[in-house]
């Protein structure tokens, strides 16, 4: 899924991952409410979504909705934010990019999201993977989870640094 205001933009970057023929695009979102019409029709592996979206949406509240839907996110954008998000989305890849850029990018993504040690150890310059909190190692059984934070908690937690 590709969520995209810029329509040439969009258009260019499934064309670039549909190059793939393991990849395929199931659909385009230029804002919030668009991307959760489109993911009502096709449940997708992964997003690709643009941080500065039309209509006043963000694509951090897509991707809020999208990871509470179990659909992972991959950051494209021009502007980053000057934090890491490793809640909200596998990384980020800076604009512009090169259809190598693209490749790398959801080869990288998709060993992530299997679970799999990276075969591809060098990163294109414009591409950055969040790392999830290393969780200290335990001897006795797992914690609970905590409830899941909404989305202006977490926010100010990234924002302000706190690390609960």
């Amino acid at each position: 899924m590709i969520v995209e205001d810029e329509r040439p933009l969009a258009e260019t970057l499934r064309y670039l991952v549909e190059d793939n023929p393991r990849y395929r695009v199931v659909g385009i979102a230029s804002d919030l409410p668009s991307a959760l019409e489109l993911l009502e029709h096709g449940q997708p592996d992964l997003a690709l979504v643009d941080l500065h979206l039309a209509h006043g949406s963000t694509g951090f509240s897509v991707a809020v909705r999208l990871n509470d839907a179990g659909v992972p996110c991959l950051f494209v954008t021009g502007r980053p934010p000057g934090f890491a998000m490793p809640d909200l989305a596998l990384g980020l890849l800076l604009k512009p990019f090169t259809g190598n850029d693209v490749h790398r990018a959801l080869a990288l993504a998709e060993d992530v999201m299997r679970g799999r040690e990276t075969l591809r150890p060098r990163l294109p310059r414009n591409l950055q993977l969040f790392d999830p909190e290393e969780e200290p190692a335990d001897e006795g059984p797992p914690a609970p989870l905590p409830p899941r934070q909404g989305f202006k908690a977490r926010l100010e937690r990234w924002i302000g640094g706190s690390p609960h």
